[in-house]
């Protein structure tokens, strides 16, 4: 309760002293939400995908259509049909709103600068740094783990990312012909499970997990994308895995791994995976690891 308490405390003070709470944010007319979706329109030359900017805001999509309506009634912003999928909802500014977005930037600067100039440097200093490690922690608990088909669109994604970071990082590169198999049914239950990481709706991470009857669970496809590292997605995956494994009645889980993945290896190893010498006659791999793990409780 005095986390709660604490955290309600810091949402409190935080709205209040960015503004949040002024239906005239940085002194413009427009409340919040308005601005910071103007904001988040211009980030790219050619708009945004509006279903993308709910996804990355984390809004109800009519809530967003209200927001949309206002910028296009002010001429701030146009809506159409994406040429590539007409499908799709693509907002772009226009000139005026180029304009009025400049001088968000501008004010919102100004903003920042006002909260740090009454502090000394050593406490502008812990205030900076204490935000970077909120804005990490923050983002970290915006991610959600789900189990996907392996025939899904995020489930593709995922896989075709994992191979081309593995062909870059492997002294010989990857050769999907040569590795063994991790793929359709064997990833679909009862026999297996993948696991996508998400964060603001896109596809940051993934893992995979084959336990056929009678067997050790196998670990595959451990992936995190290069822009979510150090959000721990690799520890929760990891972690989620090994609970499936363990409902599933595994009570050993093994996986193999190429030296040139280092992080992962140091991952594993810090989990309690041990060393061991191969079980299998996987070409990519130079080091294979198993776990045992516990027995699932009665009636789980």
């Amino acid at each position: 309760m005095d986390a709660i308490a604490q955290v309600r405390h810091f949402n409190r003070l935080v709205t209040q002293r960015v503004g949040a709470l002024n239906d005239h944010f940085l002194a413009r007319d427009r409340p919040l939400g308005e601005a910071r979706l103007l904001w988040e329109i211009g980030l790219r030359d050619g708009g945004a995908d509006v279903r993308a900017l709910r996804g990355r805001l984390d809004l109800d999509s009519g809530y967003v259509s209200r927001l949309l309506r206002s910028l296009e009634a002010d001429g701030l912003v146009t809506v159409t049909a994406s040429e590539a999928d007409r499908r799709v909802r693509v907002a772009r500014l226009t000139p005026s709103g180029r304009r009025e977005r400049a001088v968000l930037d501008e004010r919102a600067d100004d903003a920042a600068a006002a909260l740090l100039e009454p502090l000394p440097a050593s406490q502008r200093d812990r205030l900076v740094a204490a935000m970077r490690e909120v804005d990490r922690l923050l983002t970290a608990g915006q991610v959600r783990i789900e189990a996907v088909d392996p025939g899904h669109e995020h489930a593709r994604y995922s896989r075709d990312a994992y191979y081309a970071e593995i062909d870059r990082r492997f002294e010989h590169g990857f050769d999907l012909g040569q590795s063994i198999s991790a793929d359709g049914d064997q990833l679909r239950p009862p026999d297996g499970v993948l696991l996508v990481a998400y964060l603001h709706g896109e596809p940051v991470g993934c893992g995979a997990l084959r336990c056929p009857p009678g067997g050790p669970g196998t670990l595959k496809r451990m992936w995190v994308a290069d822009t979510a590292r150090g959000l721990g997605i690799g520890r929760r995956l990891l972690a989620e895995l090994e609970s499936r494994a363990v409902a599933h009645g595994c009570d050993t889980v093994r996986l193999e791994t190429n030296r040139a993945l280092t992080e992962a290896i140091a991952m594993y190893r810090s989990a309690g995976y041990v060393e061991v010498a191969p079980f299998n006659d996987e070409p990519h791999a130079h080091h294979w690891f198993t776990k045992k793990l516990g027995t699932p409780r009665s009636g789980a």
